[in-house]
């Protein structure tokens, strides 16, 4: 594919000129590849021609002088190639194999966590949280430290039946991806937003307000030239909030995180799911976190002794059942567990058969 002959600078860089030299050669000729170690798998082509990656893990919101350090490492492996995956891993493409021992001694001597590849967890995809959002109703960062401080082994070495995705999102909004993760957690508003009349009519624009809530739970309000929510109807998503501030909806006290399972993007072995709810909410406990870090690591590890080989969770959990599910985790059913939205039909049970164990 022939880069194009005009550059101008509307729109990315065509990826084509980021390739190492043996992708562009190969492109679209691989036969197959292989997983060597936790950290390190091999590409190889129809012509024979290989390329290594070796995984790291990435906290995602990087330093400056981190980024720095890694592009000299892949300088000096890689002939400058490497790659962040949509899990913020970081991937060094290597085509000379005897770099690969040298660059992860380097990699382990500047505190680098080499892994993720093959049956294990990968890096945690996570949105901004207290860091950087507004609406934030807990800490992605933090959480995602304390939650793979944990699960640490389960990067490094131990295997589990299937690759496991983790997504922290710190509101319902979801920047991440945890509608489509195998183990996620989303956290939550509880709390009516409240209006302060003098300041909505002044910094927002009623219509755009109006129109940002998902339940027209918002209507105008003429006489305070504000508006009015109906609390019925409001769900504590928080997009109000998001396009005017003085609509507030935070509470440190009351804002927590609930866990959905059963995700995944792949349509191999089964269609695409969505994630579905498990545990339905968890004060915020700062700065680890402990029930919401335990909870997480006791369902995988009652996947990893539970599942047969190559079932991603969402498979596992159908095989089985909810009922057998819960009682596995020990996770208590309530009545959060029961979807009640509009179009609840659709996750309806459409059969009178039960899984018993």
């Amino acid at each position: 594919m022939a880069l194009p002959e005009r550059q101008t600078d509307i729109g990315p860089p065509h990826y084509e000129q980021f390739l190492p030299p043996v992708i562009k050669k190969n492109y679209a000729k691989w036969k197959y590849h292989e997983v060597l170690d936790p950290g390190t798998m091999v590409h190889v082509a129809e012509s024979g021609d290989e390329i290594y990656t070796v995984r790291v893990a990435s906290p995602r919101i990087l330093a400056t002088e981190t980024i720095y350090e890694i592009c000299d490492l892949a300088d000096k492996y890689c002939d400058g190639y490497l790659r962040f995956t949509s899990r913020n891993n970081i991937e060094f493409l290597i085509s000379d194999k005897s770099k690969i021992d040298p660059l992860k001694k380097e990699l382990k001597d500047r505190k680098y966590t080499v892994g993720g590849i093959g049956p294990r967890i990968s890096n945690v995809v996570h949105t901004q949280g207290w860091v950087h959002c507004h609406s934030a109703c807990t800490d992605a960062s933090g959480l995602v430290k304390a939650m793979m401080d944990e699960l640490y082994e389960y990067f490094t070495e131990k295997e589990l039946p299937n690759k496991v995705r983790l997504a922290v999102a710190c509101c319902v909004n979801m920047c991440g991806a945890v509608h489509c993760s195998d183990i996620a957690l989303v956290a939550l508003h509880t709390k009516i937003p409240v209006v302060d009349n003098d300041k909505v009519g002044k910094m927002c624009e009623i219509p755009t307000v109006v129109g940002s809530c998902p339940t027209t739970a918002i209507r105008p309000n003429p006489k305070e030239k504000s508006i009015t929510i109906n609390y019925d109807k409001c769900m504590y998503c928080g997009n109000c909030f998001t396009v005017c501030p003085p609509i507030s909806i935070k509470d440190a006290e009351r804002d927590g995180v609930a866990i959905v399972v059963g995700g995944k993007i792949c349509s191999l072995r089964s269609d695409p799911k969505f994630s579905k709810l498990a545990i339905p909410f968890f004060y915020n406990e700062p700065p680890r976190w402990p029930k919401i870090v335990a909870a997480v690591k006791n369902i995988l590890d009652v996947y990893a002794r539970n599942a047969r080989k190559h079932e991603r969770v969402g498979e596992w959990i159908e095989r089985v059942g909810w009922e057998e599910f819960f009682k596995l985790t020990g996770i208590e059913f309530t009545h959060q567990h029961i979807d009640d939205f509009t179009f609840m039909r659709d996750t309806l049970r459409t059969s009178a058969a039960f899984k018993w164990a």
